[in-house]
Parts: structure tokens; sequence; C-alpha cells
């Protein structure tokens, strides 16, 4: 479970920002709303299901996103895919003078079997500047490991970490050099690391083969198909097909864009595609059979998505996961977007405490009758290029206000600056 993620020095974020999933000491105006958001954790913490990230166009929204996926997948990886003297690729900031010889900053606090852990480091292209380890077992944190260059202190709660100082390149997290040494507690972090999905909403190609994957396999196969037929009217059935690519060619009245997808598909593994049947009609209205459509050629880009969508999603409620996605709404109706999070939002539909985090443009959902105020946040970029990233608990705002029309209107800020379109002159012929 995600208690709080910070990052600084990264792409438009100068000073340090934390996004944190623990629920304020505050009510929403429906107690459903209060029980349903929220969750309490064997250590008394009370954690939110999901937060949603407002911002202008440009902010930083997919900044937070980008930082959280590096830092999944350099912990994940630094041991085993890097070489030495091979780049970091952090992005620091750009626009000061001030942080050209600083590194970047990523922490994470999360809790996992029981035991609160805080994670983190400090790297900058050519090598990590610091990286800690501590753990919360009862009420008092304890030292697991600190690094300082290439000085590594471990204490007797990491005997793992022993005589792998000398293996730990300066490139690589120490972490991930105990994990790669069968090291018990290293392993069960990225373990943890691995249980963060992260899709966008823009892109389905990520996402699209491990949904039909699933479809396949059978694992969660009735869950998707009733999650898509629930929320999309005129599909019957969903069937995953896995292609002889040795036998397949693709016809020549394929559009651009879906060639290009299976191209990709053929380079990265199987060939993967998905029938919908539709049911067929008489004149009186009664069905007499069903038509199949090929899902990528067919089905409209909405239908699409939320397809490929469903796959994670199941999979992250089913097994208590963490999901992030930047720009959920993006061709998904807004009804359909409400559907989808609230899922997460609900303790019936979400049993095992999943976790939901999502960038949005969608003011729909800008509502109490959806979130609490610490479920709702906003990233704003000053006139220096510098993100900020602050929450509506943070402000004060009455349960009863229109989160909505307040957002639009400029009241919270996290908004685009708008002026001089009206000036632009037009020629014609």
């Amino acid at each position: 479970m995600l208690i709080e993620f910070t990052v600084g020095n990264f792409r438009s974020f100068k000073e340090p920002v934390t996004l944190s999933m623990v629920a304020a000491k505050i009510k929403a105006r429906d107690q459903k709303i209060n029980d349903n958001n929220t969750f309490t954790t064997n250590n008394k913490l009370t954690l939110l299901t999901s937060a949603a990230v407002y911002g202008a166009n440009a902010s930083g929204k997919s900044n937070l996103i980008r930082a959280l996926e590096f830092m999944r997948q350099f912990v994940l990886t630094s041991a085993n895919e890097s070489q030495p003297g091979e780049p970091i690729r952090v992005e620091p900031f750009q626009f000061s003078t001030e942080t050209d010889t600083k590194p970047s900053f990523f922490e994470i606090v999360f809790l996992l079997n029981g035991i609160q852990y805080r994670y983190g480091f400090e790297a900058n292209q050519k090598q990590i500047i610091s990286e800690w380890l501590f753990s919360v077992p009862s009420t008092k944190e304890a030292t697991l490991f600190v690094r300082e260059g290439k000085i590594i202190k471990q204490t007797a709660k990491f005997k793992e970490g022993k005589r792998l100082e000398s293996k730990t390149r300066a490139n690589a997290l120490f972490l991930s050099v105990a994990a790669q040494f069968n090291g018990q507690i290293a392993q069960t972090i990225l373990n943890w690391f691995q249980r963060i999905g992260l899709v966008s909403g823009l892109e389905d190609l990520g996402y699209r083969a491990f949904t039909i994957n699933q479809i396949i396999e059978g694992k969660y196969k009735s869950e998707i198909i009733q999650l898509v037929k629930g929320l999309d009217v005129g599909l019957d059935e969903i069937v995953g097909i896995k292609l002889d690519k040795s036998k397949f060619t693709i016809p020549a009245d394929v559009p651009e864009e879906i060639r290009a997808l299976m191209l990709k598909s053929m380079e990265i593994g199987d060939l993967l595609t998905v029938q919908t049947k539709h049911i067929k009609f008489d004149a009186k209205g009664q069905p007499v059979d069903t038509v199949s459509f090929d899902m990528d050629q067919k089905e409209s880009h909405g239908t699409q998505k939320l397809f490929y969508l469903a796959g994670p999603i199941v999979d992250v409620l089913s097994q208590g996961k963490i999901l992030i996605v930047d720009e959920m709404e993006a061709r998904l109706h807004p009804l359909i977007t409400q559907k989808l999070i609230q899922l997460f939002n609900s303790k019936k539909t979400n049993s095992k405490h999943a976790q939901l985090i999502f960038t949005t443009h969608d003011t729909n959902l800008l509502s109490n009758k959806f979130f609490r105020r610490d479920q709702i946040w906003f990233i704003e970029k000053d006139s220096k290029g510098c993100s900020y990233l602050y929450s509506l608990a943070e402000l004060k705002v009455r349960n009863d206000r229109s989160f909505n029309d307040d957002y639009i209107s400029g009241r919270y800020g996290a908004i685009p600056f708008i002026s001089g379109v009206q000036t632009i002159e037009l020629e014609g012929d």
C-alpha cells in the first residue's frame, strides 16, 4: 500500500513535492464517501483508495507519473541492466542555476506485510549520491542501511547486505544489488515495486497485450468481460486470439495506425488480436445470429480503450495492487470514467484495498459526491517553470462548495492562463 511519494529536482519539479495517500483529518458531507474512499491498515493508519491530479496542460501532471515510473524502473533494473559508466536517466530541473549541480531526489513510503518502509535515493546522471532504507516494525523508525557515495552502512536488521558494498556500482542501487543476491528484505521490496502498474490513457500498446493474454489464458477472463459488457452497450462476447506469426500477413487495406500496432506486437511477442461478437436481429427485433468484429479495426477507440484498460483494473483490484494512470479520461465517456473510478472507491468491489492514482482534465469528477477533498490534487507551474503540488484539503474550502465551478473560475489555481486568443486574425480567401 502506498503511503506517500516525494520527488525533487526532476523535470519540472525544482523543489521536493509530496503526493500523500494518508487520509487527512477531514470529513466528507456524505458518510458513505468517508467509508468507501478510505481504509484503515493494521497499524491504524487511514489511507485513501484513490487520488485525482488536476492541472493545466504542461503543468507537470505527466512529470509526476514519469517520476514514479522512473523510480520503479530504476529500482527493478539498476543492478542487472545498467553497465559500468552508463549514465543514469534522471532529468534534473533545467531552468535554474541552483539545480545544475544538485542530484534528483526520490523517496517512497509504503506498507508491506504490516511493516512501514521508507526508501529513497538521490542521483545525478553519473552516480548514486545517497540511498537509504528505514522500517517501522512497531512504533519507532529503525535504520536498515544508509549510503553516502561509496560508503554503505548497514545495521544488523539488514544482514543480507554484508559484503555487497564492493559489488555495488556507482550507477546501481544497493537495494537492487541486495535483491539480486537473494536478500530477503530487498527481494520483498522489489516485489512490492512490481505491484505498481503504470499505464497511459493515450497509448494502449503496453496494456493491450496484458489484457488479451488475460482473456486467452483464462485468468480474470470472466471478470474482464463482465466489466466491459457492463459499461459498453452492444458487446455480447469477447474472444482473445493468438495468431501464428509465421503464417500471418497483414492485409493491404489495414489502416496505417493498426498496421503499426500489429507490427509492434509481432516484434515484442506473440501476435494477439481480439474479436468482439454482437447480436444480429431480424425484422421483428428478435436475436437470430451474432456478428464478429475485429477489435482493432471495427470497434470505436473508446471501446478499445475500455477493453485494454479493463485487464489492469481487474488485476489490480483482485490483488490489492496500485494503478497509476496518466490521462485517465482519454477516449472514454465521462460516465464510464466515473464508474471505473468508483470500482476503487467501494468496499464491495475493492475489498483488497487497491489504490488508484490518475491525472485528468475531467472536471465532471470534481465533486463532493465522488471524492473527499484530500483525494483531489492540483499541479501548478509558476512563471519560472517550477511545478508545485498541493491538495484541496490544504485550502480553506467548505464541503458544500461546488468544486467544479470553483476550479474553473480559478479559485484553486492550476488552470491554464489564456490570453490574446481574441486578437488572432485569420486570413481567408
